[in-house]
C-alpha cells in the first residue's frame, strides 16, 4: 500500500501551555524552534524535593493533583529571564508565575509547599519537543467511546484537520512534514498517554473510560511525538504537506 504524499491537511489548531500540567493558550500563529512552540511548558510548579508537578509521578516528575484547574498564559512584560507567564486561580486570581503570591495561592489551595520556576538543567517536557494529534485520530477514538472526543484532553500543541477516520499519524512516523512556507517537522514515534487524558479541565469533566480505551485498542497512543527540523512561523489553516 502506497504511503501518503503531498498534502494531507491544513492546520486547524495551535496551542502553547507556559507551564507544565496547567491550561494553556489556543494562538492564530506560533513561533516553532528546536525546543517546540515558543514559551511552551518553560516554567513548572515544583515540590519540595525538587520533583516537577505533573499528572504522575516519575523520576522527574510528581503528581500534584488539582493543577489543571489553573490556567497559564503568556503577556507583553518581560524580565531578564524572558516573558514570564501569567497564572489564573479556579476563583479568578491572576498573578505573574515570578510573584511570590502565585505561589503561596497554589500551595495554599493544593495543600502542599509548591513554587513555581522557569525551567533548568532538567526539562519540562516529557518525551519531545513538539506534540501533533490529527482529527482522524480524534474521529476514530470518538467512534470506539460512542461520542466526540475533545482535543484538549491530549494538550496537543498542534492539530492536523485530515479527512477520513483512523489512527493515521502512526503512518507519518520517520516523515518530515512542511507546514505552511517556513516550518518543517518529523514525526516520531506515538504520544504515550497517561492519566491526565482523563481528568478534569475547565469545562471537561473526568472521563475514565479513555485511557483504558486507549490501552485497549491503541497501546496508550494518540498522537505522535515531533521534532522541528526547520523553524519558522505555523499559522492556522496552513497547509500540512508530507515530503
Amino acid at each position: 500500500m502506497a504511503r501518503p504524499t503531498g498534502q494531507i491537511g491544513t492546520v486547524a489548531m495551535l496551542a502553547r501551555y507556559p507551564v507544565k500540567s496547567m491550561r494553556g493558550e489556543r494562538l492564530d500563529q506560533a513561533e516553532l524552534n528546536s525546543h517546540g512552540v515558543a514559551g511552551d511548558r518553560q516554567w513548572a510548579v515544583y515540590t519540595t524535593d525538587g520533583g516537577i508537578g505533573s499528572g504522575k509521578s516519575s523520576r522527574r516528575f510528581r503528581r500534584v493533583q488539582g493543577l489543571l484547574g489553573y490556567r497559564a498564559t503568556l503577556v507583553d512584560a518581560v524580565d531578564d529571564a524572558g516573558v514570564v507567564p501569567v497564572i489564573e486561580t479556579p476563583h479568578g486570581d491572576r498573578w505573574p508565575a515570578d510573584d511570590p503570591r502565585a505561589a503561596e495561592q497554589l500551595s495554599a489551595q493544593l495543600g502542599r509547599p509548591l513554587r513555581l520556576d522557569s525551567e533548568a538543567a532538567v526539562p519540562h517536557k516529557d518525551a519531545s519537543p513538539l506534540h501533533l494529534v490529527s482529527t482522524a485520530a480524534l474521529r476514530a477514538l470518538g467512534r470506539l467511546l460512542g461520542e466526540p472526543v475533545d482535543v484538549a484532553r491530549f494538550r496537543a500543541n498542534l492539530l492536523l484537520e485530515v479527512p477520513g477516520t483512523g489512527f493515521v499519524e502512526d503512518g507519518w512516523a520517520g516523515r518530515e512534514l512542511r507546514l505552511g512556507e517556513e516550518v518543517v517537522l518529523r514525526i516520531g514515534a506515538g504520544m504515550p498517554r497517561c492519566v491526565m487524558v482523563d481528568m478534569a479541565q475547565g469545562a471537561l469533566g473526568p472521563d475514565g473510560r479513555i485511557l483504558k480505551l486507549l490501552a485497549a485498542e491503541h497501546d496508550l497512543l494518540l498522537g505522535a511525538m515531533v521534532e522541528v527540523v526547520r523553524p519558522g512561523i505555523v499559522r492556522l489553516g496552513d497547509p500540512a504537506v508530507l515530503v
